[in-house]
This record gives C-alpha cells, sequence and structure tokens, in this order.
C-alpha cells in the first residue's frame, strides 16, 4: 500500500474541494441567464442556489449590479475564492503542516 505525504493529502482536497464550489458558481450564473424553468432543471437551480448564495451575497452587500442588471460579484467572489485558497495553502506549506 502506498503512504503518500498527508500535507499532500490535504492541500490536495482543498484545491478539489476549490474547483467543485467554483465550478457550482459558474453552472449557477450561467443557469441564472436561462429562463425559469420547472421541473428538475428548476430544482437543480435552487440547489445550486442554496449552495452559492450565501457565498456571493457578502460580495451583493459591496458590489451594486452595473446598470442595475449586471452582476459582477460571481467574478470578485471566484477571485477571492482562488486567491483565499492559494494564501491558505502557501501558509499550510510554509509553516510545515
Amino acid at each position: 500500500m502506498l503512504v503518500a505525504n498527508p500535507v499532500a493529502l490535504i492541500i490536495q482536497l482543498i484545491y478539489s474541494l476549490t474547483d467543485a464550489y467554483t465550478l457550482v458558481l459558474f453552472v449557477y450564473v450561467i443557469m441564472s441567464w436561462l429562463p425559469s424553468m420547472p421541473d428538475i432543471v428548476g430544482d437543480i437551480y435552487r440547489v445550486l442556489g442554496k449552495l452559492s448564495d450565501p457565498f456571493l451575497n457578502l460580495f451583493r452587500r459591496f458590489i451594486p449590479p452595473i446598470g442595475g442588471m449586471v452582476d459582477i460579484s460571481p467574478i470578485v467572489a471566484v477571485f477571492v475564492l482562488q486567491f483565499g485558497v492559494r494564501i491558505i495553502v502557501s501558509l499550510l506549506v510554509q509553516i510545515g503542516f
């Protein structure tokens, strides 16, 4: 049995979870451009909203829509998420966790 470095496994898990959540945000934003759909597509949209909205609302408080219609908070949210993960991983590597 191959035993890997536990720090490398934790870092890989952090990156994988971040990539998965970024994908959730991306799909949620794309689906928000589509007209309301009933059935399973609408259910998927609502589930993605429950996963995405708490994080996105942090940025929507400070970033108003441009022209009243274009919401750029998902773009800022993804940048902050990616930047935050890189800081966390670099700190983990530096302290030798």
